[in-house]
């Protein structure tokens, strides 16, 4: 069985053998069959189908690919946020807060936050995540967190150093001993990335190096925080290791961005960490008129940025981050998208996945000219149409 979304205003393909860098279609159709895009031109062009949606002159864009989550977690930091909007500057110090808390909720607590925030992305238009452990910090734990993610992605990222847990403050390369032996054994079944928290009062240069190399070597592929709290190694080793995606990318020398210009890794924005800490932004003007790929991720998190909302990050972009609506939009797609080595994802043409969201709007601009305004009409995972209430 097949099904036409129909009578589409605007189609944002991403497809760079169409128009601009969106690959617009306007006046358009798609078909998809099995989960797959396999048809892609003009609505009176397009050909008869078992089932139809009609879009009502709507725009229709690929499903937004968020690059960087961390959805299992247990626990509340509301009063740590109250305080930073009065003035506390935040350090990243409160993740042991989280850490205490998920340590001590049972799997099916975890298991409740994680679904409800995935159901919450979905009916925002997000249909591929990538989900973070790092709120465990132990073997236990962290095997705990990835097995309850790769329920509902396989987009999973072991991050057993997020920071140096309380019961191993004094013994720092003990815990990176541990983190790259057993830790990382009990992760493997369940991991598709390896990733650390390269940063001051975390991880420094020579344990990111260390637990990544051996992660890389295990076979896992490698995502570093890069340079959020100030200037740091991370974007240098992230190129220097061939990581898919340095993430942050806050504060950058000139060195940095000729790095990454130069490179097949991807800087990932996080808008709603500067939001939600009262940090400056990164500059993506600079990243992209240097001729580096930019990503758009939420970064969502229950201390530094509690929003799992792609549309609000791109609206963040334009407004703060000097990126235009188009930038921003492709970022939070196809951007995503490179930064997990996807192909299939991000873009919409003939065998890509039929993933689509349907806005209720004519136009892709409104993602940034009506911030906050719940314009997600409808959303179609790998072909099917899902509930979003």
């Amino acid at each position: 069985m097949n099904l036409l979304v129909d009578d589409i205003g605007e189609l944002v393909t991403n497809d760079p053998a169409r128009d601009g860098p969106l690959g617009l279609v306007r006046d358009a159709a798609v078909l998809v069959e099995d989960g797959r895009i396999a048809w892609i031109g003009r609505a009176a062009d397009a050909p008869a189908a078992d089932r139809r949606i009609d879009a009502d002159g709507a725009a229709v864009l690929p499903g937004f690919v968020d690059s960087h989550a961390h959805l299992v977690f247990a626990g509340d930091r509301a009063a740590e946020f109250a305080a930073r909007m009065t003035g506390e500057r935040y350090t990243g110090g409160g993740i042991r807060t989280t850490v205490s808390a998920t340590r001590a909720a049972s799997d099916d607590e975890l298991r409740g936050t994680v679904h409800r925030l995935r159901r919450e992305a979905l009916r925002q238009g997000t249909t591929t995540i990538e989900i973070k452990s790092g709120y465990g910090l132990s073997v236990r734990h962290e095997a705990r967190s990835l097995r309850i993610a790769r329920e509902v992605t396989d987009e999973t990222t072991f991050l057993g150093a997020h920071v140096v847990p309380a019961e191993y403050a004094d013994r720092p390369d003990d815990y990176v001993g541990l983190v790259c032996g057993p830790m990382l054994r009990a992760a493997l079944p369940y991991a598709r990335w390896v990733d650390v928290f390269c940063e001051r009062g975390a991880f420094d240069a020579d344990h990111t190096r260390a637990i990544l190399t051996v992660g890389q070597a295990a076979g896992l592929g490698v995502r570093v925080h890069a340079n959020q709290l100030g200037p740091g190694p991370g974007v240098q080793l992230a190129v220097e290791l061939g990581a898919a995606s340095a993430d942050h990318c806050t504060h950058l020398s000139d060195a940095d961005v000729d790095a990454l210009a130069g490179s097949e890794t991807v800087a990932t924005l996080l808008p709603g960490a500067e939001f939600s800490t009262r940090s400056p932004y990164p500059d993506a003007r600079r990243l992209l008129d240097a001729g580096v790929t930019v990503a758009l991720a939420t970064d969502c998190n229950p201390g530094s940025s509690y929003t799992s909302s792609m549309p609000f990050c791109i609206a963040l972009a334009v407004r703060e981050m000097g990126m235009s609506p188009a930038e921003a939009v492709w970022a939070a797609t196809a951007g995503g998208a490179r930064a997990l080595r996807r192909t299939d994802v991000g873009v919409l043409r003939p065998g890509a996945r039929a993933d689509l969201v349907i806005l209720d709007a004519p136009s892709h601009l409104h993602l940034a000219y009506r911030p906050g305004v719940p314009l997600i009409s409808e959303v179609l995972h790998n072909g099917v149409p899902q509930c979003l209430t």
